[in-house]
């Protein structure tokens, strides 16, 4: 079967988190690599989404799938093998006592002044912030760390971590993190004060609606939690080939929530620590020129895409946000080989819309050719 193939450059927006940054709760946390709820609320138009039916996203990121399924009413899962992105997308999702939280932020902005000692703190953190507002952060944390109840805890961590990109030196430049000089860095309590004050206000304003919500800690190529047929539409966007490292973009989160760094040297080609009971599968009929890491992320997508089949219901559709495989000397079609996959796992009617394009070079006069991000629409 033919896969359709047409241009939807209309849609570039959409598939970014710039329509996020002034939604109340979407805005909580700059995830610069996710789409936006006006992509998640398109695509449930396209589907025909009705309230009560289920909607997964096996990449769950921070949580723009689940925030924008309660906003429609829909009953929602998600899976996320990063426990930093996990605990973001709960924040965002939950219910909570604006009393409740105005009585913590009281406690919290009258934390007396105390001189932290950096002698043991990370090194990245000492390069990713002025002494000043570090020692600040640091007070800051270790006051909200003894929050009994883990939903106001991890609601205060999210605003600190808000807060604390800022006032950061650090900034987030492709897949690497990159000082850069800033004058006049606001005080950190002053921005805290303000996040979280923004934050209570969203709570108020944002309507979610009565749903059952599931999101899980694990590993989208063995998705044991969602059972069977059971799930109507998936949205989702799995890390790019060849593209970003998001643990160790986010290292400095890691290390101000879990107090490390949590990224572990051996890791699969779609961004997760590998699982020795899954074997990968071999598909020979990629094409045999590709590099060996490409072949390895298509292997790891299979076994996404054979778990997205296994999920949905009869009928079911799915849109997936993908990028190609940019690499020295070309440029992979990855939205083509995982449409290829799809159809051989058996997915019906497979589309791919480009969303972007953009020229690609090398040694910044080399042309490589174009890259483009795409959708890519499925039907069980």
């Amino acid at each position: 079967m033919k896969i359709k193939i047409k241009e939807r450059l209309d849609l570039g927006d959409l598939v970014t988190y710039i329509p996020n940054k002034d939604l109340p709760r979407y805005n909580w946390f700059y995830f610069k690599e996710g789409f936006s709820r006006d992509f998640v609320f398109y695509m449930l138009d396209i589907f025909k989404a009705e309230e009560g039916e289920w909607v997964l996203d096996p990449f769950l990121g921070s949580g723009t799938t689940a925030l924008s399924s309660r906003e429609k009413g829909l009953n929602f899962i998600g899976v996320e093998i990063s426990p930093l992105f996990h605990m973001i997308a709960d924040v965002k999702i939950r219910d909570y006592d604006i009393e409740e939280l105005n009585k913590y932020r009281d406690m919290l902005l009258k934390t007396r002044y105390q001189r932290i000692q950096l002698s043991n703190v990370h090194p990245l953190l000492r390069k990713a912030f002025n002494i000043h507002n570090l020692r600040d952060i640091l007070l800051l944390r270790r006051e909200i760390m003894d929050i009994e109840d883990i939903i106001y805890r991890n609601f205060f961590l999210l605003a600190l971590l808000n807060a604390a990109s800022k006032v950061s030196l650090l900034w987030k430049e492709g897949s690497r993190l990159k000082r850069i000089k800033r004058q006049n860095i606001p005080p950190f309590k002053e921005i805290f004060d303000r996040v979280t004050r923004r934050m209570i206000r969203d709570v108020d304003e944002l309507e979610l609606k009565p749903v059952e919500i599931y999101l899980y800690q694990g590993d989208a190529r063995r998705m044991t939690q969602v059972g069977d047929s059971s799930v109507d539409y998936i949205i989702t966007s799995p890390p790019y080939l060849n593209k970003i490292e998001y643990t160790k973009l986010y290292e400095v989160e890691y290390l101000l929530v879990f107090g490390e760094t949590r990224v572990n040297p051996i890791r699969s080609y779609i961004g997760m620590v590998p699982d020795s009971s899954i074997l990968r599968k071999n598909i020979d009929y990629l094409p045999r020129d590709i590099p060996p890491i490409a072949k390895a992320y298509f292997s790891d997508m299979y076994q996404v895409m054979h778990e997205m089949y296994r999920v949905l219901k009869e009928g079911g559709r799915v849109a997936m946000v993908v990028g190609q495989g940019v690499f020295p000397d070309r440029i992979i079609k990855a939205d083509e080989i995982l449409a290829d996959i799809a159809l051989k796992i058996g997915f019906r009617t497979p589309e791919i819309w480009i969303v972007n394009k953009r020229i690609v070079t090398r040694a910044r006069t080399i042309k490589i050719g174009v890259a483009r991000e795409s959708i890519i629409l499925l039907r069980k």
